[in-house]
């Protein structure tokens, strides 16, 4: 039984509804984060009182983290993309990683009935 753990980072707007819609596909069980980072365009330029001009470099973002069956990852790429697209630079990345293996530890359970 192979599994892919899948990491994605989203906009901390969408993140209810990526959780949300993971939910309803079938996918409830996931690891949250609350990150800060950047990508190409290397932050973003924000005005203070319409006058002054910053640049942040890091931007908030939502990191969620979920291990599935190998079956299940394009199934899972497909419900976050949806739910967490915009169209705008910045929507986030999906990173899938193979897992060699998962215990649930109250029960001992492993792989895919750990998951």
């Amino acid at each position: 039984m192979e599994m892919k753990k899948i990491e994605a980072v989203v906009r901390l707007e969408k993140f209810r509804a990526v959780k949300d819609a993971l939910e309803d596909a079938g996918f409830p069980g996931l690891t949250a984060y609350r990150v800060r980072g950047r990508g190409r365009q290397g932050g973003i330029k924000l005005q203070w009182r319409g006058v002054r001009e910053f640049r942040v470099d890091l931007v908030p973002k939502a990191k969620l983290e979920l291990v599935v069956e190998d079956a299940d990852v394009e199934r899972v790429i497909e419900v976050i993309t949806k739910a967490a697209f915009t169209g705008e630079v910045g929507d986030g990345k999906i990173f899938v990683i193979p897992v060699e293996e998962a215990v649930r530890i109250r029960t001992g359970e492993r792989g895919k009935d750990a998951i």
